[in-house]
């Protein structure tokens, strides 16, 4: 079962002290995939997801019958800017079309098998705007974290996590240029569309933002320039992570969440896995320093999750064949 979050300091212990993977299942993982009917590596990146997959579940034939998607919604103060091509309201909007089934990330859930959950965190009161002050006071993130932290079934087998928060591609570039450094244009991209005006400033308030608050701790870059949905999406991927259920990560924004963990401990992402490359600009030297090789790259720029849960059939189909197929002394054929 997951331990009680009711700190910071916890959290921080929790994602340090997390379980390693089982060596014992990755090893039998290892001596069946290379027994299996078809050449060595002639599944590519397929053989090591599926590996990779096993050996967090603790079985060298393990499927996926459980997996759950996760939508976070938070409302950004830093949007008073401009930096968005959307209101505010967009979010409560999209929220409604989520419980009602009509988004995206709806139709790919269902068709991936998988429970979906939303959870909106304190709409009415947008978090601070990051270029006058922090984001969100301790309290504020403590809660954010445990929300995503009590969200995750500990019964799940794969866990996708998804946003929706008008200005969090914002929120995710001034986390990136705090943790990473650079420029601030090396991080902020178009986000929902906004025009090269609205580019150069959304570069200029991330630039703001991130010289106002310099720190590099992941905990406080989530808190100072971070949302509640950012947030949240940090203490799902954290509690997967201490049940050793395996994380598709989807696009910039998860990634810019899933950073913050990485900051904080070394293999705080080792259960995770990138579901794609998103269109957003910086995904890219994202998931390079992420150490993330993306299943996908086909333009999605949504959120929600989409990339991430379209990405659950391309790891069922790894771990379909790596359990279904049969051994060479199985089927009766040589194997060399």
């Amino acid at each position: 079962m997951l331990p009680e979050l009711n700190s910071l300091a916890t959290f921080r212990s929790h994602l340090t002290e997390a379980p390693a993977p089982d060596a014992a299942a990755r090893a039998g993982c290892e001596a069946r995939n290379g027994q299996l009917t078809k050449p060595p590596g002639a599944l590519g990146q397929l053989e090591e997801v599926a590996i990779w997959y096993g050996s967090w579940r603790g079985t060298n034939r393990p499927q996926i019958t459980a997996p759950q998607v996760i939508v976070f919604a938070g409302n950004h103060g830093v949007t008073a800017r401009g930096v968005s091509a959307f209101p505010s309201e967009v979010t409560v909007q999209m929220v409604a079309n989520f419980k009602a089934g009509g988004a995206a990330i709806n139709q790919l859930a269902r068709l991936a098998g998988a429970r979906m959950d939303v959870h909106a965190l304190d709409l009415d009161h947008p978090t601070g705007d990051f270029t006058s002050g922090p984001a969100m006071s301790e309290a504020e993130l403590l809660a954010a974290l445990q929300t995503g932290w009590n969200a995750v079934d500990p019964q799940a087998d794969l866990l996708v996590v998804g946003e929706m928060g008008i200005g969090n591609t914002t929120s995710a570039a001034a986390i990136c240029h705090a943790l990473y450094g650079g420029a601030a244009g090396d991080w902020t991209g178009r986000g929902t569309g906004v025009d090269d005006a609205g580019l150069e400033l959304k570069t200029q308030v991330v630039a703001e933002g991130v010289a106002l608050h310099p720190v590099t701790d992941g905990l406080e870059v989530l808190g100072r320039l971070g949302g509640r949905e950012v947030a949240a999406m940090a203490g799902a991927i954290a509690a997967a992570r201490v049940l050793r259920i395996p994380v598709i990560l989807d696009g910039f924004i998860c990634c810019a969440a899933a950073a913050c963990l990485a900051q904080i401990a070394d293999g705080a992402l080792d259960h995770a896995i990138a579901g794609h490359q998103s269109a957003e600009s910086a995904h890219a030297s994202l998931l390079d320093r992420l150490g993330k090789t993306p299943l996908l790259s086909l333009g999605l720029r949504l959120g929600e999750g989409s990339g991430a849960a379209l990405a659950i059939q391309v790891l069922k189909g790894a771990v379909a064949c790596h359990s279904g197929m049969a051994t060479f002394a199985e089927a009766g054929v040589a194997d060399g």
